[in-house]
């Protein structure tokens, strides 16, 4: 019956014309039809028309879609314009169990644009297949708005703030990081050294140190990180475990200088920025006056 339903909804306008309203008559004769049954909304059906026009292919949708609900499927049709992206956030909701809640959030932060964008080295420094798994295991930039801080919170406060709300945390930095510690220390030849917060990740099988820096980008941090997986590697890795792997992140970088610097570490890393407040698009900051301009304008107008 929802077939048969879809494909009315599907042709009759083609026929007819949408200034017939025919899917509203459509609606009626099928609630008179079937009193009985439920979902013949025009609402409803100009979705089940959607849904036929975003996804011909009846295999995916049998294979795939079947096994989210409608809501998800809905969200899907109403948040992305191309059978690509809508099959990406698709099977990554399957796998990881999304609600569709966290869904539209992944959506609307541009999750696909941003994973596996992270600066690294994991092809020089791991073996396939743990490369790839590492790399896209990463994004670029992280999104950190739901802290609530401003660009001028420092390093401490955000490493605090993101240890209070770890289970968002969690959910940013994606499936596979278990939190283990924040400021763990390590005693290297009687001196203590602190990381600014230690995971496990699970599929990699191996430890990732992140440290917070609340500048730019610059060379020397990978001396201090790269000190620190080496320390974590003699000191709590397991014999099992797969190498320690490092990710930097800063509130800005320059991708060719992070590059650079990573050429010749041996220790896999990678770099990638946080934003503690979403920014707005490169083109829409270029247009927006300046805070001299507005207070030149206002000031000019006494």
């Amino acid at each position: 019956m929802a077939e048969r339903a879809q494909a009315c909804a599907m042709g009759a306008p083609q026929r007819q014309g949408w200034g017939a309203k025919v899917i509203e008559r459509l609606a009626h004769d099928l609630r008179t039809a079937f009193p009985e049954m439920k979902g013949f909304s025009p609402r409803n059906l100009k979705c089940m028309r959607s849904f036929a026009q975003a996804w011909p292919d009846d295999e995916f949708v049998q294979a795939v879609l079947a096994q989210l609900p409608w809501y998800h499927q809905l969200a899907l049709l109403d948040k992305l314009s191309t059978p690509e992206t809508r099959r990406w956030y698709a099977a990554q909701a399957i796998q990881h169990n999304w609600s569709r809640n966290v869904l539209v959030m992944q959506i609307e932060t541009r999750l696909l644009e941003r994973s596996g964008s992270a600066v690294t080295n994991f092809e020089a420094s791991l073996p396939k297949p743990q490369s790839d798994l590492a790399r896209e295991s990463l994004k670029d930039p992280y999104r950190f708005d739901f802290l609530g801080l401003t660009d001028e919170a420092q390093e401490r406060e955000v490493e605090h703030a993101l240890v209070k709300h770890v289970t968002e945390f969690l959910l940013e930095l994606g499936a596979g990081f278990a939190f283990v510690g924040r400021q763990v220390m390590l005693n290297v030849g009687g001196d203590e050294f602190f990381i600014d917060l230690l995971f496990y990740h699970l599929k990699l099988r191996c430890y990732v140190v992140i440290e917070l820096k609340g500048g730019k980008f610059k060379p020397e941090h990978l001396g201090q990180l790269g000190f620190y997986l080496t320390a974590v590697d003699m000191q709590v890795k397991a014999e099992q475990d797969n190498p320690t792997i490092g990710l930097l992140l800063c509130k800005t970088k320059n991708k060719v200088v992070a590059e650079y610097a990573l050429r010749d570490t041996a220790q896999p890393i990678g770099v990638a920025e946080y934003q503690l407040i979403e920014s707005l698009p490169a083109a829409l900051q270029t247009s927006l006056p300046s805070i001299e301009q507005i207070e030149s304008e206002l000031g000019g107008g006494e």
